[in-house]
């Protein structure tokens, strides 16, 4: 959601046009009695993603100041001057957009977009950039800037996605091996890889810059089944254990799947809302047509009508096991990866 601030008549001409072509609220200084910035900003950083002003930069900034918290988070502010000469990308030209909303607002407006980043500047993506355009989580957002300076310092920064989904990006050098000074797109927890002797080791013992970027991807889903009334710090317990031994980033989880008769398990509920993940739910009829292909109970069938629950799920959700059934004490996990597009 966009606001369109104005401080002046002058502006409000531009607000208007604004709010015409993009959509938004308008916060027009001639409108509101008692017009107060800065009561303004603590609603426009709570209800919006982008802040458009018709100002001047002094203004915005002091308006803002008080407010930002990091680039993860802010929204998108962009300036157009009233003499309608500029549209300024003023903070989180990336992540929050800001760079893009402004060559948005000058098109609208037919002015001049200034835009400062010097990756852009550059015709070079910088990691937060790609994180943006293909849905990954940034790790580490420190490293993150530190890449992005070495990049348009022209130092070598790698470059490695271990599905080889993303091409290698101008400015980078794609590798098969994580060095350090590299972007590593993947869903593994970075903290520990095995060498060629199946010894756990950690990725960066061998190198002197431990500059690493993980960019995490979410296809990983979560077959899941439980006893009634399984409790939820045990459930989530089982599932962080599990996916930290078997190398995998809890963050990376895209979807949890179980059967029907679990929609209402608190601990399944639960554990989808810390992971901040999709939760879908498969009806036994549908998980009969293909439980043939799994190892299953009787008991199982005979409780819920089919003999197996967590490795069909995964299948029915779209995924490819990676790592089969587990139990424990009346919980099951099995762990998939969501196939490529």
């Amino acid at each position: 959601m966009i606001c369109i601030i104005s401080v002046t008549g002058k502006g409000d001409v531009l607000a208007r046009r604004i709010e015409k072509e993009l959509g938004g609220d308008l916060y027009l200084k001639s409108e509101i009695n008692d017009f107060k910035l800065n009561n303004i900003m603590n609603i426009c950083f709570e209800k919006y993603d982008s802040i458009i002003f018709i100002s001047s930069t002094g203004i915005a900034v002091r308006a803002i100041s008080k407010y930002l918290i990091s680039k993860a988070s802010d929204p998108a502010v962009v300036v157009v001057d009233v003499c309608n000469k500029f549209s300024i990308s003023l903070v989180s030209g990336h992540l929050g957009g800001a760079n893009n909303l402004t060559l948005k607002v000058s098109q609208v407006l037919g002015n001049t977009p200034v835009i400062t980043t010097a990756t852009d500047n550059m015709d070079i993506l910088a990691p937060d950039v790609i994180a943006m355009n293909n849905d990954l989580i940034i790790d580490d957002f420190k490293i993150a800037k530190i890449i992005a300076g070495r990049l348009v310092n022209g130092e070598s920064v790698y470059f490695k996605d271990d599905k080889k989904i993303i091409k290698c990006p101008k400015g980078y050098i794609e590798t098969e091996e994580i060095q350090g000074n590299t972007l590593w797109i993947t869903h593994k927890d970075s903290r520990k890889l095995k060498n060629e002797e199946n010894n756990v080791v950690s990725y960066l013992d061998d190198y002197q810059d431990r500059t690493v970027l993980k960019l995490i991807r979410k296809d990983i889903v979560l077959g899941i089944g439980c006893k009634r009334d399984t409790d939820s710090i045990k459930l989530f317990n089982f599932i962080n254990e599990t996916l930290r031994e078997k190398n995998i980033d809890i963050r990376a989880i895209d979807r949890i799947a179980s059967i029907n008769i679990k929609s209402d398990e608190k601990a399944i509920l639960d554990l989808a809302l810390t992971l901040n993940c999709d939760l879908l739910f498969f009806s036994a009829a549908e998980i009969s047509k293909i439980e043939h292909k799994y190892q299953g109970s009787d008991f199982v069938k005979k409780s819920i009508g089919v003999s197996s629950v967590s490795e069909p799920v995964v299948e029915l959700a779209g995924g490819e096991i990676i790592v089969s059934k587990i139990k424990k004490d009346g919980m099951t996990l099995c762990i998939g990866e969501l196939k490529k597009e």
